[in-house]
């Protein structure tokens, strides 16, 4: 029962999953300056970084061969995998991300939201497919916008409902695959 997470950034989600206990092989990420590989490298986690997709997918995918993982995490990974990797990974690969899909797709979901201004929206784990943020749900949790928030703090709550889903929902898939 292992993961690869894919970073792109400071790594909030990733950390999340670590505090959790999940165990993690490798923390790639396509960004040099990424924080996140910071976090893991302080945990003792081997860390990859490859601006190239081409190169980072390859490493992927042969670490992934390499050491049975049973899980690809995005977390924060900004970028597009290309259509031959995740056809290779099918229900393999998940990501998180800050709306209840299929509403505000791609990188600036919370501020959307805030701006169209809806009153409720959340977080939507979701296994990748070959287009952006379009992939099988399997799981979303409910964020409230209220009157006395803030573009931020409704951001912080947001950010507080994926780093606990997104744990949680890690074990489930992994635990759902050692019983079968």
């Amino acid at each position: 029962m292992s993961i690869v997470v894919l970073i792109s950034g400071s790594g909030t989600n990733l950390q999340a999953i670590l505090d959790a206990g999940i165990p993690i092989k490798f923390v790639m990420s396509d960004n040099h300056n990424a924080y996140g590989l910071e976090r893991a490298e302080k945990r003792n986690i081997p860390t990859l970084s490859q601006p190239r997709l081409k190169s980072l997918e390859k490493s992927v995918t042969k670490l992934c061969k390499a050491n049975n993982v049973d899980l690809i995490v995005l977390a924060g990974f900004m970028r597009l995998l290309t259509p031959g990797f995740v056809s290779k990974w099918k229900n393999k690969i998940i990501n998180i991300h800050p709306s209840l899909l299929p509403a505000f797709k791609g990188a600036h979901a919370i501020k959307e939201a805030w701006e169209y201004g809806v009153k409720v929206t959340g977080v939507t784990v979701h296994y990748v497919n070959e287009q952006m943020d379009e992939g099988d749900i399997i799981a979303q949790k409910i964020v409230n916008i209220t009157k006395k928030d803030t573009l931020e703090t409704f951001e912080e709550k947001i950010h507080k409902v994926e780093h606990k889903l997104y744990p949680t929902i890690i074990k489930k898939l992994l635990n759902d695959q050692n019983t079968n």
